[in-house]
This record gives structure tokens, sequence and C-alpha cells, in this order.
């Protein structure tokens, strides 16, 4: 009997959806599974920073996560497209507060900073500014990708959670579908996965939730119209005056708890990146769960010679790397399928 599935992917998050939409333009027929809805995870809770320069100093990782972003206006076309949705990508900038140059990045004078960035505190001692760098709307992302996904005919079975997958060198099975490929993007719930290879347990690197804070505040459009970051602290602001401060990074696991100290924190350091948030009220509070492992690179690519390729690992640059991720994995199914 012939196969049913040419690829089944575990994971509806940006990485496993982008992988789905890819594979069925190109007439593959695509089973999605997600544990919950598509894009309702990390995906979604994300801030949308698209910042390769800020965010990666291996010069690898860097070069790909460039051009990752270099492929966002036509990735994004294509989404919108195939889904009929918009979603807001707008290539701001970026600024870093006392910070040292760095690829991509050129020294902002002071007249410059006050400018580009009229809110930011006005006794930054320096600042590097980023003018590639942009911002999207992650949510709005994600349902324009699980709407791109049904126009193009991938078959998506939410509520489905994926406890095991067992691949060989012929295909692989996932919650009872065969397929000639599979693809294991489940994110931080990766390692909740079994894997067999071959009928023999399969060890794969492990991945881990980093819980993050974040806040949302409203302000007039336009008032942060570039992004701003200092150490671990960024503000970013959607068109509609929607404005984001971040984050916080702890290993909880998956507890979901609002925790008011660390909002605290966070609302400590955004204040002192722009002063006039100091007197506000976050309008929303909530957290995402980073899918991260030991090595600070994805786990992207193959398992030795078996018919599952992984797809996980990207920490809190799922939305940056999708695009580059997505079109890896994609040709390398190709090459397998033939």
């Amino acid at each position: 009997m012939p196969d049913l599935f040419d690829i089944v992917i575990a994971g509806g998050g940006v990485i496993g959806a982008s992988i789905a939409w890819r594979l069925a333009r190109d007439n593959r027929r695509v089973l999605l599974f997600d544990a919950a809805r598509v894009g309702a995870e990390a995906s979604s809770a994300a801030a949308g920073l698209l910042s390769p320069g800020t965010e990666f100093e291996d010069p690898p990782m860097l070069d790909f996560a460039c051009a990752s972003l270099a492929m966002y206006p036509d990735f994004l076309r294509d989404v919108q497209a195939d889904s009929g949705l918009s979603v807001e990508f707008r290539r701001t900038g970026a600024i870093e507060l006392e910070a040292a140059p760095r690829p991509g990045s050129r020294p902002l004078a002071p007249d410059e900073l006050r400018s580009l960035a009229p809110l930011a505190r006005p006794d930054a001692a320096g600042a590097i500014f980023f003018p590639d760098d942009a911002i999207i709307d992650p949510a709005a992302l994600m349902t324009a990708l699980r709407a791109a996904c049904l126009a193009r005919g991938v078959c998506i079975r939410e509520h489905s959670p994926v406890t095991g997958i067992s691949a060989d060198s012929e295909g692989a099975t996932v919650s009872g579908a065969r397929a000639r490929c599979a693809v294991l993007a489940a994110g931080a719930w990766s390692s909740g996965i079994s894997v067999t290879v071959g009928n023999q347990p399969q060890a794969l690197p492990r991945a881990f939730p980093v819980k993050g804070h974040l806040l949302g505040y409203r302000l007039p459009p336009g008032s942060i119209p570039v992004t701003l970051r200092h150490d671990h602290t960024y503000v970013l602001q959607r068109a509609d005056g929607f404005t984001i401060a971040g984050s916080s990074a702890e290993d909880a696991g998956f507890d979901r708890t609002i925790d008011p100290e660390i909002v605290s924190d966070v609302r400590r350091r955004a204040s002192a990146l722009v002063p006039a948030l100091a007197p506000l009220e976050p309008t929303s509070v909530w957290i995402g769960f980073r899918p991260a492992t030991v090595d600070p690179a994805p786990s992207a690519g193959r398992v030795a010679s078996s018919r599952l390729w992984l797809a996980y690992g990207h920490y809190r640059n799922g939305i940056l790397l999708a695009p580059a991720t997505s079109g890896r994995i994609c040709r390398e199914l190709a090459a397998a399928l033939e």
C-alpha cells in the first residue's frame, strides 16, 4: 500500500508550520500534528525581534541568521498571498545602548540617537545602530501560516500530542501515520517524544524550556520608532502603538505562573531604557517557553541515515530563523524524496 503522506511533522510552531507550508507548496502530501493549536505556544508569545547582530556572536550562526532575515520579504509575501492575511513586518532598525560596534552596525552620535529614539534614556554613553533589523507580529504570522498551510492542502491535526516517532531507512511512523519522512519540530517539548531508529531507542539533543516574561504597554503610535536594547532588556513598538518590553530567562520547567517579582524587574529595566514607561502600568503580561538545547545552535538536520529530520532548539530566535531553517530542511527532504 502506498504511503498516504510524504512527510509527517510533529510540532506546529513557526518552524514546523513553515516547513509544512513550504513542502505543500511543492505539492508534497503533508500531515502536521500539534499538541494544542498551531502556533499557540512559544511562537505566538514571542516579541517579534528580527535582530541577528544582537543575538549571535558565532560567525556561522550570525551568517545564517542574516541570511534568514534577508529572506523575510519574499517569505512573508508568499505566506500572505496563500493565506489572504496581512502580517505586520517593518524594518525599524535597532539601537543598542552602551555597546561596542558589531558586524552590521554603526556608531551613533548623540544627536542621531536623540533623533532616532527621542524616548530613549538621555544619559546613554554611546550607542550603535543596526539599520537592517526588523520587527514582526508573531501571532499574526502564525495565524497566516496556519491559513496558508490549509490553503495549500496540509492536513492539520490539532490537540493531538505526539508521544513517539519510529523511523528507519525506508520511512517513519508518527502517531500511527506512516510517511516517507518525518520531522520533529516540537520546540521545548521535543524531548518528551520518544524516538526509535531501526527499532532501537535514539538519543537526541535534549530540548528544555526557558521561561520568559514579557510586558505590553499602550503608547501613542510612532512614539518609539526604532527598537531599543540594552544588555538583556529591549523595547519595541508595533504600528498601532502596542509596546513590548522584555525579557527574563528562567529555568522553571513548564511553569506558567506569572512571577510578580520578575515582572517588577522587567518593568524597572524597561523604564531605565525608556523613562516614559516608568509611570505606566503594563496593560498585559505573559510568558513563553523558549526551546533551548545545550548546544547554542539549533538541532536541524537528518538523524543518521534514517528518514527523520530534527528542527528544534532555536531558543529565542525561532521567528527570525524560520525562513532559513525551513528552506534548509525542505531542500534536504526534497533530495531524500527524489
